[in-house]
């Protein structure tokens, strides 16, 4: 039996999901290291005004949290990859646990306080399996 939608709740601008059922992703899927504890996947495009917010929050929370990499990818160059996540518009954001599960995805530009919870979930493995 197949795991129920994900449950979407709206903040603002901001679309948030629960886990995908999409693979692991690794370091050679993304371009970078994936964190010990944690990585913030940052889809973004050139002229997105927000992603630039974006870009410095997930920053900010990564230096932040020991563990925690971020690692940003131009929806343009990696159109495959896109594709394979449905990433729909800019800047979506994908939380991933240490072994590259997605654990949490949202998009439009998160706040700093959804993006620590969502960390929570990831590192503190909050998951109901």
């Amino acid at each position: 039996m197949g795991r129920p939608a994900p449950r979407e709740r709206r903040s603002g601008g901001t679309r948030v999901h629960g886990r995908d059922d999409v693979r692991r992703l690794t370091a050679a899927d993304l371009g970078g290291e994936l964190g010990e504890r944690a990585t913030l996947v940052q889809f973004s495009s050139a002229f997105c005004a927000p992603c630039r917010a974006t870009r410095r929050t997930l920053a900010e929370v990564a230096r932040m949290v020991p563990g925690v990499a971020h690692v940003e990818i131009d929806a343009e160059d990696r159109l495959g990859l896109v594709r394979e996540l449905d990433v729909l518009k800019t800047p979506t954001v994908l939380v991933l646990g240490p072994d590259g599960e997605v654990v949490r995805r949202a998009q439009g530009q998160p706040r700093r306080v959804d993006v620590i919870a969502a960390l929570g979930e990831a590192v503190g493995g909050g998951r109901d399996d």
